[in-house]
């Protein structure tokens, strides 16, 4: 792996070796390692999460090395750089028409596409189900066990380098039609409600104490999170601006597999 990284770190900041053989040979070699899920754009450690940045070069080089091609999938046209991700009965993935991912993503055994996208450089673990018409972008982390409802958005990020990407820690149940994006992290357990918008600068307020407390980029563990919004003062008068609201927290005694409905009942939110 340290030769690899020499490599691509001196291709980084010399451009004129992606027109060597070694220099390519390695790109190619770290997108096969991503698709194999044996290395990782972000990888959790014991004081949070570590992002590689020397990986999401290589995923940036791999761009200007490819060559366009036409990509046929029976009567199905594509015209990319990028081929498709190929091999999922023997890798153990249930992928349903029109399920698309690219090669470079890793996606789990035991999970299930259902009409849905996958980007270069995104990590989907064992037991998660991405819904239809969900987006899991670029170098985008999703743990075990998560369900990505209708309609997520699942942010990408491949620069800046220093960017962490988007987290969805395991467990988490994110409802339909939520955005999440600039590298926020959603931590194990969490319940989005559907609608909620998160980006870095997003208020999320904890309103289940006597006083607010607010976060941003992050929600905390087990948190049931619905859509709300907060008075803002500007020049032409007084608007509402959307937030985020912690409600509650999931019960540790609550079956992993809760439906998003069961959650949300618990705290009295009608759904």
């Amino acid at each position: 792996m340290t030769e690899l990284q020499e490599i691509i770190e001196r291709a980084w900041d010399n451009r004129d070796l992606l027109k060597e053989e070694t220099t390519t040979t390695a790109i190619r070699k770290l997108i096969d390692l991503l698709d194999k899920g044996e290395l990782r754009v972000a990888e959790p450690t014991k004081d949070g999460w570590q992002v590689n940045e020397w990986i999401k070069k290589g995923v940036v080089l791999y761009f200007p090395i490819q060559k366009m091609e036409t990509i046929e999938a029976g009567p199905l046209e594509f015209h990319d750089k990028i081929p498709l991700k190929r091999g999922y009965a023997e890798k153990g993935i249930r992928v349903v028409p029109h399920a698309v991912a690219r090669h470079g993503a890793y996606i789990s055994p035991g999970t299930i596409l259902m009409p849905s996208y996958v980007n270069i450089g995104a990590y989907v673990d064992e037991g998660t189900m991405v819904d239809t018409w969900a987006t899991v972008g670029s170098c985008a982390q999703v743990g075990k066990n998560v369900h990505l409802s209708g309609g997520v958005g699942i942010g990408g990020v491949l620069e800046p380098l220093q960017a962490a990407p988007v987290i969805i820690e395991d467990n988490c149940f994110i409802g339909s039609r939520c955005i999440v994006v600039e590298g926020v992290r959603v931590e194990t357990e969490a319940v989005l409600g559907a609608g909620v918008v998160l980006t870095m600068s997003t208020k999320i307020i904890d309103v289940t104490g006597d006083k607010p407390v607010e976060y941003r980029g992050i929600v905390p563990a087990r948190s049931v999170v619905i859509p709300g919004s907060y008075t803002k003062k500007f020049g032409a008068g007084d608007y509402q601006v959307p937030c985020a609201l912690i409600i509650g927290k999931r019960k540790e005694s609550t079956n992993k597999k809760t439906s998003l409905n069961d959650a949300l009942r618990e705290h009295d939110v009608a759904v």
